[in-house]
């Protein structure tokens, strides 16, 4: 056939986003007459990041619960009847063959109204601590593509794909080398690097570490490429120097990675992933303010295979410098660490998930 409508719908974070976006590009090189439209929630990044890819994307009046007592929380009965209501006439108009959920909430009234229809809908799970979205949609889907083990804790065994969680294929592919990407940032090549990333935002506690911590690096003389966020930058763009690069956002991160000897990280699920390709020796700080713990559960998985490093916020101002200090002056360990995080990637993940999906549509045309 290959004239197929796909919709894919998640947002509201890079780790749902990007996901999907990797899924569609797979799906259009293989189905290249396949008409896509994504759904995500209005005023989230998705709704500027899906467009820059070449997508179109429509907009729902959504937004997750709150922890607490709030006016969101009073007006999210609403906001989901607006939400049902719109994907109603977003899944009739555009008819589409199979439906695709990446989590966050922006896909729960898409895919309660596609799979009410009879539509089959495929959810990706990025985390080892499946999210509220996911789990409320499993009954409703007909396969659920994970990247961890044990996800039989929360959704039916018979469902359930292991295919890894999809990452940027220019990671995949690169051929940078690491004097090259040293150049790139201005770097010594002959020092080693620690890259720090702390999202798109940027992570406080992570930087008021860095900011703690820099005359420390500056004694075992080590350069640093430190993301710290788009909300922080002004605040830390005093520190850019010759041995320290300070960015808001790094959009070549094929040559963040390559330039890098350490990596100091949140533990989000596409971070996770990205990391197990690179196998570079990695220090996890998870962000403890997240859902369920999930980032702490994804770093622990890694750390019982010890494939990484991990410190709670909490115990970073007393534990950081012994622990970073044991690593850097440990070539065995280094090695150690970034062999067992290269074996727990899953490179293919993107070409796995669309062979499931692919399988779905040889069921409709039969």
């Amino acid at each position: 056939m290959g004239s197929y409508r796909f919709i894919l719908s998640g947002g509201g974070t890079g780790g749902h986003i990007y996901p999907a976006i990797a899924i569609a590009n797979e799906l259009k090189r293989r189905f290249p007459k396949a008409d896509f439209l994504f759904v995500g929630a209005k005023d989230r990044m998705e709704m500027e990041k899906v467009p820059q890819a070449g997508y179109k994307i429509e907009g729902l009046w959504i937004t997750g619960l709150q922890r607490k007592l709030t006016l969101k929380n009073l007006m999210f009965p609403f906001k989901l009847m607006s939400s049902l209501l719109k994907s109603r006439k977003i899944v009739s108009q555009f008819k589409p063959d199979v439906v695709i959920g990446t989590g966050g909430f922006a896909s729960g009234p898409l895919l309660q109204v596609a799979s009410g229809r009879g539509i089959p809908c495929v959810l990706q799970e990025q985390n080892s601590y499946a999210g509220i979205t996911n789990k409320l949609l499993k009954d409703k889907v007909v396969k659920i593509c994970v990247a961890y083990d044990g996800m039989e804790r929360f959704f039916p065994v018979s469902k359930i794909v292991k295919t890894g969680n999809p990452v940027r294929e220019d990671l995949v592919n690169t051929e940078v080398t690491g004097p090259e990407a040293k150049n790139f940032f201005r770097l010594d090549p002959k020092k080693e690097v620690v890259l720090i990333l702390g999202g798109s935002l940027g992570a406080r506690r992570i930087n008021e570490l860095i900011e703690k911590e820099l005359e420390y690096f500056a004694s075992k003389d080590l350069q640093l490429v430190w993301q710290c966020g788009k909300l922080y930058f002004e605040q830390y763009k005093k520190y850019a120097s010759e041995n320290v690069k300070v960015f808001d956002f790094l959009n070549k991160m094929d040559l963040a990675y390559a330039a890098a000897d350490y990596i100091i990280s949140r533990s989000g699920a596409s971070s996770v992933s990205e990391l197990c390709i690179v196998g570079k020796p990695t220090l996890f700080i998870p962000s403890p303010n997240v859902a369920e713990d999930h980032q702490t559960k994804n770093a622990l998985a890694l750390v019982t295979q010890n494939a990484a490093l991990m410190l709670r916020e909490t115990e970073l101002d007393e534990r950081f410098e012994t622990v970073f200090s044991d690593l850097h002056q440990s070539r065995e360990k280094q090695e150690e660490l970034g062999v067992n995080l290269k074996n727990e990637a899953m490179p293919n993940a993107t070409k796995h998930i669309v062979d499931e999906i692919e399988k779905l549509l040889g069921t409709l045309d039969t």
